[in-house]
């Protein structure tokens, strides 16, 4: 519904919720299944992921290219390219914190300017999943040693890729991972307002009602 202001809003709302069971419990994330009381009265049972939420970072270098991540997923049967993620680990974590640790672990990169991208549900019919994403500039090594990978992580490579690039393999069909296709054409369509509409995009500590966070 639009307000006052003649902007399109998503809105708070919850129906009323009968009873709630949690019949699988993961390592990170688990099952619920609520019996929720439709419009006409009647009661639906709704199943749904329950997840911790996730950030994402598309990192810009110098060069107009975006640091890039080939990476196996399981679920889909495919090496995906991707940008840097994870989970928002400690309920109340700071998104911006986690992204600057998945940044660094993934990739042994940091950055100097960063701000939100765009917030995004992942699959809001299957999950309550809520994802971050940050653009970060300024890139460069980080300190230290690199990070251990462990498991699908040990076998990632990673690539700097012209954006322009990204764009093209993404409404080609070639490129499927959620928040590489997210955040390519949300930095596109922010930069078609040149370099205003960076400068307008909402700092890194911006409020998320969806996850809120400690500062």
């Amino acid at each position: 519904m639009a307000e006052n202001d003649g902007r399109l809003r998503d809105t708070p709302l919850q129906w009323r919720v009968v009873s709630s069971e949690t019949p699988f419990t993961g390592n990170k994330t688990g099952v619920r299944t609520d019996r929720v009381v439709m419009p006409d009265g009647s009661v639906a049972a709704r199943d749904y992921q329950v997840h911790p939420g996730s950030v994402a970072v598309l990192a810009l270098d110098e060069r107009d290219r975006v640091l890039v991540l080939n990476q196996y997923r399981h679920p889909v049967r495919h090496k995906l390219w991707e940008i840097p993620a994870g989970l928002l680990d400690v309920p109340g974590e700071n998104p911006l914190a986690a992204a600057r640790r998945e940044l660094y672990e993934e990739a042994h990169a940091k950055a100097e300017d960063w701000r939100v991208l765009v917030d995004l549900y992942s699959s809001p019919g299957g999950s309550d999943e809520a994802i971050r994403i940050f653009l970060a500039r300024g890139l460069s090594e980080a300190d230290g040693e690199r990070f251990a990978a462990e498991e699908e992580e040990a076998d990632m490579e990673v690539a700097r890729v012209p954006l322009a690039d990204l764009v093209r393999g993404v409404l080609a069909g070639d490129l499927h991972n959620n928040c590489l296709v997210s955040g390519v054409l949300a930095l596109s369509a922010a930069r078609a307002d040149g370099p205003a509409g960076l400068d307008a995009l909402r700092p890194a500590e911006a409020p998320w009602p969806a996850r809120p966070f400690r500062a």
